[in-house]
């Protein structure tokens, strides 16, 4: 595959409801106690909403790396350090873990603490912390509002574009939720950013061509885990594309007369991500 993804792209991805949430960010954001970024550990560059200082402004805000199980934690901690040093508070979570969603609801404690002194001082009851749940589609909004409130309280999926409107949820550890459809910036002018959001299906396939996404996954693969490569399609290297979908459609069965079905062959190995057989990656370097 040519070496051509840091060339410009013109992959335009904002649907209507993205903008109404913008508006209506601003509209409560007087209300805001605190805000939850959720970035994807596996892309901690390429699913970080590009302007969201615009939208938050001076908010505190507490950068939340979920999928903590399936990035390579190696690669992921040298941007938990590059977003410390530009002063953001990061945890590294996977939320499936009860201890690691209770360390946000801790750390959203230690924020308001001056501000819960300062009304009790004054003779007034605890404040409702108010925390706005933000990120772009499928990095795990949905998941966490469900744990913090122990019940389903915000629809679930493995597809962006679930969560449809702005509304928000009580959970037991008196913070209310501000939940938000997945937000992306207006263009996606970096090849790389999209072929990554794309991999992680946090934009819908629909926008980049199948197949260069999965030849993208099987690349980057191949240049930064050749065992992940190895064990799960027996092939050591991607130089000739169609002798690789070869292989890979003959121990799949995608095979029919002689010939390769490249179509699901490619959503095969974009499903392999999407539904978290490969795990330990990391495509922000």
């Amino acid at each position: 595959m040519e070496n051509n993804r840091q060339n410009s792209t013109n992959i335009n991805w904002y649907p209507g409801h993205m903008a109404k949430t913008r508006r209506l960010i601003s509209e409560k954001y007087s209300l805001i106690d605190v805000v939850y970024e959720l970035v994807d550990a596996r892309i901690p560059y390429s699913s970080k909403i590009k302007d969201i200082y615009d939208l938050i402004r001076n908010k505190p805000k507490l950068l939340i790396m979920t999928k903590k199980d399936l990035c390579d934690l190696k690669v992921t901690q040298k941007w938990i350090r590059y977003y410390e040093n530009l002063g953001s508070k990061v945890l590294l979570v996977d939320l499936n873990n009860p201890d690691d969603y209770k360390k946000i609801i801790e750390e959203t404690y230690k924020i308001m603490k001056e501000t819960q002194i300062k009304r009790e001082e004054k003779g007034m009851k605890e404040k409702e912390i108010r925390a706005l749940v933000i990120g772009i589609p499928n990095v795990g909004k949905s998941t966490l509002i469900n744990k913090m409130a122990n019940r389903k309280v915000a629809d679930v999926g493995n597809n962006p574009g679930v969560t449809k409107q702005v509304k928000w949820l009580k959970t037991s550890h008196n913070i209310s939720l501000l939940d938000t459809p997945g937000i992306l910036w207006p263009k996606l002018s970096d090849n790389t950013v999209a072929f990554n959001l794309a991999s992680m299906t946090s934009i819908k396939l629909e926008v980049l061509p199948l197949d260069e996404v999965a030849i993208y996954i099987l690349t980057m693969l191949a240049e930064h885990y050749p065992t992940i490569l190895k064990e799960r399609y027996k092939i050591d290297k991607v130089e000739d594309i169609e002798e690789v979908y070869e292989i890979i459609g003959k121990n799949m069965g995608a095979i029919k007369n002689g010939e390769v079905d490249y179509d699901r062959v490619s959503k095969k190995i974009v499903d392999d991500v999407k539904m978290e057989y490969i795990k330990g990656i990391t495509f922000d370097r």
